[in-house]
C-alpha cells in the first residue's frame, strides 16, 4: 500500500516525527526527514529511498525549497506529516509572565508556520493534480482546558499559547479541508494526549486518575493512527480531527 509513496516529515528528529519515520521506512515509503536538528534521525541511514535535511521551516522559501527538492528527488508528494514544534528559549512561562515578544514567536513558528506549509503544499497538489494528504499534530489541550490540579506544586505548567495554537491547528484543518475538498486533498489532524518525557512520578499519576488503562502514551501509540489517515483506507476521511488520549478528554 505504501511502496512508492513519498512523503514529507517536519518535525522528523522529534518524539512523534522520529517513531513515525521508522514506522514508514519499515513498510516501504520514500520519505524526506527534515528538522533543524538530525541527531536522532542520523540512525536512520540515508539511502535513494530516503533523505534526511536540516531545514528551518521558519523560513517560507525553505519550505518551498523542501517541495521542489523532494520533488526533485522522487519525482512527487503524496502526502506531508507537520510534526514540527519550534519554541522559543523561553516557552513554558506562566501566563502572568509572559512576555509580547515570546507570544508573538510562539504563535508565527508554530500555527503561522503550519499555515504556510498549507500554502505551499497545496499549491504544489493542485499544480501537479495530485490527491495529496496532510496531516497536522493537534494535541488534546486544542480540544479540552488543561486539567490545572495535575500541575499544582510541581514545576511545570501547559503555557495559555500551547491551547490556543493547538486550537488554531485543529480549525485550521477544517477550514482547508472545506476550502479544496473538490481538489480530493485530504487534510486531517490528531490531538494527542500527553506524551511520556520524563514527567514527575506525581504528575504521570495524577494524569492516569483522569485516563483509563495507560495515562501518558508513548510515540508508538499515536502512529498507527496517522498511517491510517495516509492510507487509502481513509479515502473519505477529510477535515477531521482523531483524538487518542486514554480517556483524558472525556
Amino acid at each position: 500500500m505504501f511502496k512508492n509513496k513519498v512523503y514529507i516529515i517536519t518535525g522528523a528528529n522529534g518524539r512523534i516525527g522520529l517513531e513515525l519515520s521508522k514506522h514508514l521506512i519499515k513498510i516501504g515509503a520514500k520519505i524526506v526527514m527534515t528538522d533543524i536538528k538530525t541527531n536522532n534521525i542520523k540512525s536512520l541511514n540515508n539511502n535513494n529511498n530516503h533523505l534526511i535535511k536540516k531545514i528551518d521551516i521558519i523560513n517560507e522559501k525553505n519550505i518551498q525549497h523542501l517541495i521542489k527538492m523532494t520533488h526533485k528527488k522522487f519525482n512527487k508528494i503524496d502526502g506531508i506529516v507537520h510534526c514540527a514544534y519550534p519554541v522559543t528559549k523561553d516557552w513554558g512561562q506562566i501566563f502572568e509572565k509572559l512576555s509580547p515578544k515570546s507570544l508573538k514567536e510562539n504563535l508565527f513558528n508554530q500555527l503561522g508556520v503550519s499555515i504556510l506549509i498549507s500554502k505551499q503544499i497545496i499549491k504544489y497538489f493542485i499544480k501537479n493534480k495530485i490527491s495529496g494528504k496532510i496531516i497536522y499534530i493537534s494535541s488534546i489541550q486544542g480540544v479540552r482546558p488543561p486539567k490545572f490540579e495535575h500541575y499544582r506544586g510541581l514545576k511545570m505548567s501547559s503555557p495559555i499559547e500551547y491551547s490556543v495554537i493547538k486550537t488554531g491547528i485543529i480549525s485550521l484543518t477544517s477550514y482547508l479541508a472545506k476550502l479544496y475538498k473538490k481538489n480530493k486533498i485530504s487534510i486531517n489532524c490528531v490531538s494527542p494526549g500527553g506524551i511520556k518525557d520524563k514527567q514527575p512520578k506525581k504528575f504521570m499519576k495524577r494524569y492516569l486518575q483522569t485516563c483509563g488503562l495507560k495515562g501518558l502514551l508513548n510515540p508508538k501509540d499515536i502512529v498507527g493512527t496517522i498511517i491510517f489517515l495516509l492510507s487509502k483506507n481513509s479515502e473519505y476521511i477529510n477535515g477531521q480531527n482523531i483524538i487518542i488520549d486514554d480517556g483524558w478528554s472525556l
